[in-house]
């Protein structure tokens, strides 16, 4: 390991800034009082003031916070001593009876004036509820980014030849290669306590995700995306339909920064993603090639694209301080890991623990719900998995599924609910879900699809306007240019009608009119998009949809039923051929392995 005084050299201490202005935080504050004292014996006002206070935090940290006592108005650590700090916690464990929340002590530590402690409140969940976060997991081929999920959610170490990653892969060259082709998924949780309660059955290994969501107050799903560069498209996807909170990106500190590593940090903060780094193999890592990739690492994410402020995490106090600030301010946490060893796997699992979504919830709101898989499942029928965008969407609600090819919402209706393979009867914005949907076929249904309140009169559009910004172009982008736009669980290709240049190269913004090829799709202003050609990508955002004057495209065909193809193979007729030989010469393909390839003959 390099020594601390080396490292500070390379990666930014936590600044004193960001320690003091923990109160700032959406999910991490103190008594705003006059003083920090009023949390030692509070009044009627105060008290109702420090209620009204905590249960706003609460709402927008999506069900906890972090709680500082000893901490002052102006954000200095005055501290307590043991009896005011004991008068003060008794307060604080009033306030969480009355908003139905736990108190955790996350540390305590002694400043000039006493003690100062912090404190994790999260409301408690019912048996079928629980928090959720998604993490994307990005970085270059070979990363160990399989590997670490593996470590995390079946609490096994790596054994180094790839043990850990087997457990996580869904098809069979996946496990041959080691290289991870779609998107996966996978949870950890954690209890009241941030304890966490996976446990890998003893004979298969595998995880009963009903046993954990059972146990959990908070999940952690992690959506395992592909590190080469041919599954790039998969990527995307993944980040754009699979809607995470954070990305996780990985980096191997044997590899350095290769690779994708670069394209997958510009996708995260296109997208707005708030991006932690952990840097994987530091047990067969030599020291100088370590010291190499952190101050690589650095510059990369100090650049002006990047304009972050890495923070090497080397304990608990710089995990509470980097969570806490982790959405609101320009922080990215670098986690140092070892697979194979653990080293500082606890600090990244209390990390996971503190992160908050993002995601914020009022049920008043009309239902949405976007689509990214289908499956038909024998003796259920159809069944589509996605995330639910905004509003609640409860047991045999009636939603509008759409849009068809011809621009159309067609009412379904909701037979059952699985949240991580769980049943329930209801699911929330934010919140991930499958469900069953009666009467209709998978066939009919497309990823990029949504399911609608009725409320919303939903209306597909062929074309809209957006702003956009061109990453890399390798020569210039002109109108009638195509490629294929992400949005959302969206993936479809689009045309160039106009824009407000004549051409765009690499740098270049402009306002764009676009126009799908194939389908209309259901978008909103404000949604971010990625365009991408082969090695040509943008990103930018809807400003405006637009109202097609004719709204099918000219080349448009209706779909079709395919009908059996009646043109017959050649066969020899002969003699006492009756006309089911003739029947079964004609629809016989002479490439088929299940049909002789010699030709049909009558009987004797």
């Amino acid at each position: 390991n390099i020594p601390i005084h080396k490292l500070e050299q390379l990666v930014s201490p936590v600044p004193r800034h960001l320690q003091s202005d923990l109160r700032r935080h959406k999910c991490c504050f103190s008594a705003s009082l006059p003083h920090q004292m009023a949390l030692v014996s509070p009044n009627g006002e105060q008290y109702d003031s420090l209620l009204r206070q905590l249960r706003e935090r609460m709402d927008e940290g999506c069900g906890e916070t972090i709680y500082v006592i000893g901490m002052g108005s102006d954000g200095g650590d005055y501290g307590l001593d043991d009896v005011d700090m004991e008068a003060s916690v008794a307060t604080v464990q009033s306030l969480c009876e009355q908003t139905d929340s736990d108190l955790i002590l996350l540390r305590e530590r002694s400043e000039a004036g006493g003690l100062v402690r912090d404190y994790l409140i999260r409301r408690r969940v019912g048996d079928q509820d629980f928090l959720e976060v998604r993490v994307a997991v990005v970085g270059n081929v070979d990363a160990g980014k399989s590997t670490l999920l593996g470590v995390l959610t079946h609490g096994e170490l790596d054994n180094g030849r790839g043990f850990a990653r087997q457990k996580l892969f869904r098809h069979k060259h996946e496990m041959e290669s080691g290289r991870t082709s779609s998107v996966g998924n996978d949870i950890l949780g954690f209890d009241q306590e941030g304890q966490v309660v996976n446990k890998p059955d003893s004979h298969g290994g595998s995880l009963d995700w009903t046993k954990i969501c059972e146990k959990s107050s908070k999940v952690i799903t992690f959506i395992d995306l592909a590190g080469h560069e041919k599954y790039l498209k998969t990527t995307v996807f993944g980040m754009t339909g699979h809607l995470p909170d954070f990305c996780m990106l990985m980096v191997g500190s044997n590899a350095g920064i290769v690779g994708m590593t670069k394209e997958h940090l510009g996708l995260a903060l296109a997208l707005n993603v708030p991006v932690f780094v952990v840097v994987t193999k530091i047990d067969m890592c030599p020291a100088n090639i370590l010291q190499e990739t952190l101050k690589l690492l650095q510059r990369l994410l100090k650049s002006p694209g990047c304009r972050k402020i890495p923070v090497l995490v080397q304990n608990k106090d710089d995990v509470i301080v980097t969570a806490s600030n982790f959405s609101s301010e320009r922080m990215c946490p670098i986690f140092q890991i070892s697979n194979v060893t653990g080293e500082n796997m606890d600090l990244l699992k209390m990390f996971l623990n503190l992160l908050s979504s993002k995601t914020s919830f009022r049920e008043d709101e009309p239902a949405e719900f976007q689509i990214d898989d289908t499956y038909s499942v024998p003796g259920v029928g159809t069944v589509v998995s996605g995330t639910t965008l905004r509003g609640l969407i409860r047991l045999n609600d009636t939603m509008l599924l759409g849009p068809d090819p011809l621009g159309s919402f067609l009412p379904i209706a909701v037979k059952s609910i699985h949240r991580k393979r769980m049943p329930v009867k209801e699911v929330r914005g934010g919140q991930t879900a499958s469900f069953a949907l009666k009467k209709i076929k998978r066939s009919s249904i497309r990823k990029g699809m949504v399911m609608v309140s009725p409320r919303l009169s939903p209306q597909a559009s062929w074309e809209f306007m957006a702003e956009i910004l061109v990453l890399h172009h390798p020569t210039t982008i002109s109108p009638r240019y195509q490629a294929m736009v992400h949005c959302g669980s969206i993936r479809q290709t689009a045309t160039i009608l106009t824009m407000n240049r004549d051409c765009l190269r690499t740098g270049d913004k402009a306002s764009v009119h676009f126009r799908f090829i194939k389908t209309p799709e259901y978008l909103h202003a404000d949604q971010r998009l990625v365009f991408r050609e082969g090695r040509t990508k943008a990103v930018g955002t809807i400003t405006k949809l637009l109202q097609s004057t004719n709204n099918l495209p000219s080349n448009f065909k209706p779909p079709q039923i395919k009908m059996q193809s009646t043109k017959k193979a050649p066969y020899r007729r002969e003699d006492g051929a009756t006309p089911a030989n003739e029947e079964e010469a004609s629809t016989a393909r002479p490439d088929s392995p299940h049909q002789s390839q010699q030709p049909v003959r009558g009987r004797n």
